[in-house]
């Protein structure tokens, strides 16, 4: 099964950074929206998790807010 990921993140976030860099080590691919310059998406990233602070990730549909390790590895098959 694909994963789609979705990463909301700033360019000023550190631990954005922290969560796409972890996507990057564990090869998971991901969308990376910069919802500091993309007004669209952040309304967007705003209504589907209810939270204006990064990062949100969106894995398959679900809603992760912050770099939550355990909730990640589980919606990603991670040991």
């Amino acid at each position: 099964m694909v994963m789609k990921v979705i990463v909301y993140s700033t360019q000023s976030c550190p631990w954005c950074y922290k969560l796409k860099d972890w996507l990057k080590e564990n090869k998971i691919q991901f969308e990376d929206v910069d919802v500091g310059r993309d007004k669209d998406r952040a309304i967007e990233m705003v209504e589907k998790s209810g939270q204006m602070g990064v990062p949100v990730a969106e894995i398959n549909g679900q809603i992760v807010i912050g770099f939550d390790l355990p909730r990640l590895k589980e919606l990603l098959n991670i040991k």
